[in-house]
């Protein structure tokens, strides 16, 4: 489950050349590890071969307009539960400090409750633990497969199989009321939203954006994975 986890994670990042060049070894880790059904891995096919076929910058600029402009398909979890709520913050807070007891740095400058860390961080879990806390946003992950899916696109299928994983199976009330929650904001944009938003000259900025070193945290989870088998 580790190193499935972990190429879920990668595929959730920002494009980069880096993993461009890797797709292979995630598709490597995807069935190797065979955590998915087989219906969950063929889903995820066109995506793995996109990496292989397009151009990066296209790559990018699919990524953007779906990820990086409307809030019904961020891939922050709390903004689909807490929205910009009060509890929102707290929630954060409490993620953060779960990351640090456990001894999981983040490295990335992102929220603890993007979805590539959020995978990151269970990928070092024991997969019944990991398979639990998979079950707490289960329904934001259901509706985000929902959303992608009448987009017609191919990163649906990465929720498709995250779905797959958790002990728990989304609430469908659960699903049905964050998609009425959304309904009225239909395809307005983030760049709408915050237009006039003050500019934050100190925040952090990313070096070709998502989490970095995706393919090594691959290897390694193999290797350990290997080394346990050898003992």
């Amino acid at each position: 489950m580790k190193l499935t986890l972990r190429a879920m994670s990668a595929l959730l990042g920002y494009p980069s050349d880096e993993l461009k060049q890797h797709i292979g070894e995630v598709r490597e880790a995807l069935y190797g590890e065979a955590v998915l059904p087989a219906e969950a891995l063929r889903r995820l096919e066109p995506l793995l071969r996109s990496f292989e076929t397009e151009e990066l910058l296209d790559l990018q600029a699919a990524y953007s307009e779906l990820f990086d402009r409307s809030r019904t398909l961020s891939l922050h979890i709390f903004e689909h539960v807490h929205g910009e709520s009060r509890e929102r913050g707290q929630a954060m807070i409490d993620l953060g400090q779960h990351y640090i007891d456990s001894g999981f740095i983040m490295q990335a400058p992102e929220l603890p409750d993007f979805l590539p860390i959020f995978l990151e961080f269970l990928s070092c879990a024991p997969p019944a633990q990991a398979r639990e806390w998979l079950s707490e946003p289960a329904h934001v992950l259901a509706a985000l497969e929902q959303r992608l899916d009448e987009r017609e696109s191919p990163y649906a299928a990465i929720f498709h199989a995250l779905v797959t994983l958790p002990s728990a199976k989304p609430d469908p009330a659960a699903v049905a009321e964050l998609q009425a929650r959304f309904a009225d904001e239909g395809e307005k944009t983030i760049d709408e939203e915050w237009e006039d938003a003050p500019v934050n000259f100190g925040a952090p900025m990313q070096d070709g954006g998502g989490p970095t070193g995706v393919i090594a945290k691959i290897r390694a989870a193999r290797r350990a994975v290997t080394s346990a088998m050898k003992s």
